[in-house]
Protein backbone atom coordinates (compact mmCIF):
# COMPACT_ATOMS: atom_id res chain seq x y z
CA UNK A 1 0.00 0.00 0.00
CA UNK A 2 1.36 3.39 -1.02
CA UNK A 3 1.66 6.32 1.38
CA UNK A 4 0.52 8.72 -1.35
CA UNK A 5 -1.57 8.66 -4.51
CA UNK A 6 -0.92 10.09 -7.94
CA UNK A 7 -2.95 13.22 -8.63
CA UNK A 8 -3.54 15.28 -11.75
CA UNK A 9 -5.13 18.69 -12.20
CA UNK A 10 -6.49 19.93 -15.53
CA UNK A 11 -7.73 23.53 -15.56
CA UNK A 12 -9.33 25.72 -18.20
CA UNK A 13 -9.82 29.47 -17.96
CA UNK A 14 -13.42 30.66 -18.29
CA UNK A 15 -12.36 34.28 -18.75
CA UNK A 16 -13.93 35.43 -21.99
CA UNK A 17 -15.89 32.19 -22.48
CA UNK A 18 -19.37 32.41 -23.97
CA UNK A 19 -22.41 33.07 -21.81
CA UNK A 20 -23.92 29.81 -20.57
CA UNK A 21 -20.62 27.89 -20.65
CA UNK A 22 -20.94 26.92 -16.99
CA UNK A 23 -24.32 25.27 -17.58
CA UNK A 24 -23.01 23.56 -20.72
CA UNK A 25 -20.08 22.16 -18.73
CA UNK A 26 -22.36 20.94 -15.91
CA UNK A 27 -24.64 19.29 -18.50
CA UNK A 28 -21.65 17.58 -20.14
CA UNK A 29 -20.33 16.28 -16.82
CA UNK A 30 -23.75 14.96 -15.77
CA UNK A 31 -24.62 13.52 -19.17
CA UNK A 32 -21.33 12.01 -20.34
CA UNK A 33 -18.17 12.60 -18.33
CA UNK A 34 -19.34 11.33 -14.92
CA UNK A 35 -20.25 7.90 -16.31
CA UNK A 36 -16.97 7.62 -18.22
CA UNK A 37 -14.81 8.31 -15.18
CA UNK A 38 -16.98 6.28 -12.78
CA UNK A 39 -15.81 3.14 -14.55
CA UNK A 40 -12.23 4.13 -15.43
CA UNK A 41 -9.66 1.51 -14.48
CA UNK A 42 -6.96 2.69 -12.05
CA UNK A 43 -8.83 5.92 -11.21
CA UNK A 44 -9.66 6.23 -7.51
CA UNK A 45 -11.85 9.30 -8.00
CA UNK A 46 -12.34 12.49 -9.95
CA UNK A 47 -13.89 15.77 -8.94
CA UNK A 48 -15.01 18.57 -11.22
CA UNK A 49 -14.62 22.08 -9.81
CA UNK A 50 -15.63 25.47 -11.17
CA UNK A 51 -15.57 29.15 -10.28
CA UNK A 52 -18.16 30.84 -12.45
CA UNK A 53 -16.49 33.19 -14.94
CA UNK A 54 -13.00 32.20 -13.72
CA UNK A 55 -12.08 28.53 -14.23
CA UNK A 56 -13.24 24.93 -14.69
CA UNK A 57 -11.10 22.08 -13.40
CA UNK A 58 -10.87 18.31 -13.25
CA UNK A 59 -9.01 16.84 -10.28
CA UNK A 60 -8.01 13.19 -10.64
CA UNK A 61 -6.60 10.69 -8.16
CA UNK A 62 -5.09 7.56 -9.67
CA UNK A 63 -4.02 4.30 -8.05
CA UNK A 64 -0.39 4.87 -9.00
CA UNK A 65 2.04 7.06 -10.92
CA UNK A 66 2.03 4.80 -13.98
CA UNK A 67 -1.75 5.12 -14.43
CA UNK A 68 -1.61 8.89 -13.89
CA UNK A 69 1.32 9.34 -16.26
CA UNK A 70 -0.37 7.29 -18.99
CA UNK A 71 -3.59 9.30 -18.69
CA UNK A 72 -1.69 12.61 -18.61
CA UNK A 73 0.27 11.72 -21.75
CA UNK A 74 -2.88 10.61 -23.58
CA UNK A 75 -4.91 13.63 -22.49
CA UNK A 76 -2.18 16.18 -23.22
CA UNK A 77 -1.99 14.92 -26.81
CA UNK A 78 -5.70 15.57 -27.41
CA UNK A 79 -6.31 18.45 -24.98
CA UNK A 80 -7.13 21.08 -27.62
CA UNK A 81 -9.80 18.77 -29.10
CA UNK A 82 -11.16 17.46 -25.79
CA UNK A 83 -14.81 17.97 -24.91
CA UNK A 84 -13.95 20.56 -22.25
CA UNK A 85 -11.88 22.56 -24.72
CA UNK A 86 -14.63 22.39 -27.33
CA UNK A 87 -17.29 23.58 -24.86
CA UNK A 88 -15.11 26.35 -23.42
CA UNK A 89 -13.53 27.39 -26.71
CA UNK A 90 -9.91 27.13 -25.56
CA UNK A 91 -7.33 24.59 -24.41
CA UNK A 92 -6.46 23.94 -20.77
CA UNK A 93 -4.17 26.49 -19.14
CA UNK A 94 -2.79 23.88 -16.73
CA UNK A 95 -2.15 20.14 -16.86
CA UNK A 96 -0.21 19.38 -13.70
CA UNK A 97 0.74 16.18 -11.91
CA UNK A 98 0.72 16.27 -8.11
CA UNK A 99 0.90 14.04 -5.06
CA UNK A 100 -2.22 13.46 -2.99
CA UNK A 101 -0.97 13.19 0.57
CA UNK A 102 -4.26 12.36 2.26
CA UNK A 103 -8.02 12.20 1.80
CA UNK A 104 -10.49 12.40 4.70
CA UNK A 105 -14.12 11.36 4.56
CA UNK A 106 -16.11 13.65 6.84
CA UNK A 107 -18.86 12.63 9.23
CA UNK A 108 -21.50 13.58 6.66
CA UNK A 109 -20.19 10.78 4.41
CA UNK A 110 -19.05 10.63 0.81
CA UNK A 111 -21.66 11.25 -1.90
CA UNK A 112 -20.95 10.46 -5.56
CA UNK A 113 -23.38 12.28 -7.86
CA UNK A 114 -23.36 13.11 -11.55
CA UNK A 115 -24.60 16.60 -10.69
CA UNK A 116 -25.09 18.50 -7.46
CA UNK A 117 -27.88 21.08 -7.36
CA UNK A 118 -27.42 24.54 -6.01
Amino acid sequence: MSDTHAGLTVRWSLAGAADGVEEALADYVAGTSHARFSTMEDLRFKTWRMRRGEWFEGCYVFADDAARDAFQTEFTAIAPESAGSQIIGSSPILIEACTIVSVAEGAAGFVAEARFSG
